[in-house]
């Protein structure tokens, strides 16, 4: 089972103003290797893509979705589970609700977070881009404390790996007709404005 860490406003900031990158991984945060990722096949890391997950939906702060991510999830431990028998899925970051980062796949490698997905003509986003998931659902307001984590980590990325700014899309924009997250409670709004006054 992961280790339950809960920062408050002082640990969090003191955590975000430290987030840097060592080979691919974060310096700051919890690393969950996951088996879910492979090689990108010669292409440069050129977009991000946030998301939003909960298990069960609209359930937070349990173990479901590093579990998912890593392998481990048991599909009977509950009802809502049963459909995820067999799936194979990850992203680079999970941020909870209380800020914290959880990483499961170095951003060199491709995490399985796009499925059938396409940006500007490239088809296969995995293969060049970073995947974000925000604990939370596409109804539900996020917390400040994941856009307080989120802006930082935003920006480091775009610096380590050159992604231009107009390249931070949700998962709605990739796959469009099939996905929707991070949905209407995601306020792009406020995370541009927090974005563009760092």
């Amino acid at each position: 089972m992961l280790p339950v860490f809960i920062p408050n406003e002082e640990v969090l900031t003191s955590l975000i103003e430290r987030l840097s990158l060592e080979h691919h991984w974060l310096t700051e945060g919890l690393r969950c290797p996951s088996p879910h990722q492979s090689v990108r096949l010669k292409e440069t890391i050129s977009l991000i893509v946030l998301h939003c997950i909960s298990l069960p939906a609209g359930h937070f702060a349990n173990r479901y979705v590093p579990a998912l991510f890593t392998g481990t999830l048991s599909t009977k431990e509950h009802a809502d589970f049963a459909d995820l028998e067999g799936v194979k899925v990850s992203a680079h970051v999970l941020i909870r609700r209380e800020g914290t980062l959880l990483q499961f796949v170095p951003f060199d490698q491709a995490a399985w977070h796009a499925g059938v997905s396409a940006y500007q003509g490239q088809s296969g986003c995995n293969e060049f881009s970073i995947g974000i998931e925000l604990e939370g659902t596409e109804h539900s307001s996020y917390t400040d404390q994941q856009y307080q984590a989120l802006v930082p980590l935003i920006q480091l990325l775009q610096k380590g790996y050159s992604i231009p700014e107009d390249r931070v899309v949700g998962h709605a924009d990739i796959a469009p007709g099939r996905k929707t997250d991070p949905g209407p409670g995601f306020d792009w709004d406020r995370f541009w404005r927090q974005l563009q006054a760092r």
